[in-house]
């Protein structure tokens, strides 16, 4: 990513967790911001702006080294299970939208008589944990939907269940 589109103004905390999205763009960012620092203090006399550029650029480096890291959770690991079982990214993609509407990957979610991650009406559905929930959903599309989660995807919005 080219980092020098991004002026001063411009890096903001939204714009920052934007662009800091992997932590290969963090340290790039990182690297840039801190060769821009160093750029500062020796190509510039230390004058009012060139300190408070300096200061702007400290203060991000400090707010991206400390920025914490958030917590695995269940839904991630789900997620992840998902899309051990589904190669395709755009198919996990749909197959995540699919889900996200229809349970929130929510594993005891309940819609009148459907239950869980793809709101099934089976009985036994209800009682399995949320990888086999992932695996019983998955054999459902490819059974109903020739396999696609974007098929399946695509009938469930024409349906209009938004």
């Amino acid at each position: 990513m080219h980092w020098s589109c991004y002026s001063m103004t411009k890096l903001s905390t939204g714009v920052i967790h934007r662009v800091c999205a992997t932590p290969k763009t963090t340290l790039n960012l990182a690297s840039y911001l801190t060769q821009a620092v160093r750029s500062i203090l020796a190509s510039e006399p230390l004058m009012r702006i060139a300190r408070r550029r300096s200061l702007v650029l400290l203060g991000v480096l400090c707010v991206v080294g400390t920025t914490p890291a958030e917590a695995v959770t269940d839904t991630d690991y789900l997620k992840l299970y998902a899309h051990s079982r589904i190669i395709n990214y755009k198919q996990f993609q749909c197959f995540n939208q699919l889900i996200t509407k229809e349970s929130n990957w929510r594993i005891n979610a309940i819609n009148g008589s459907h239950y869980g991650l793809g709101q099934m009406r089976n009985p036994k559905y209800r009682e399995l944990d949320g990888y086999r929930q992932i695996d019983w959903t998955l054999r459902y599309i490819k059974a109903r939907y020739s396999g696609s989660s974007c098929n399946a995807y695509r009938h469930w919005q024409k349906k209009g269940w938004h």
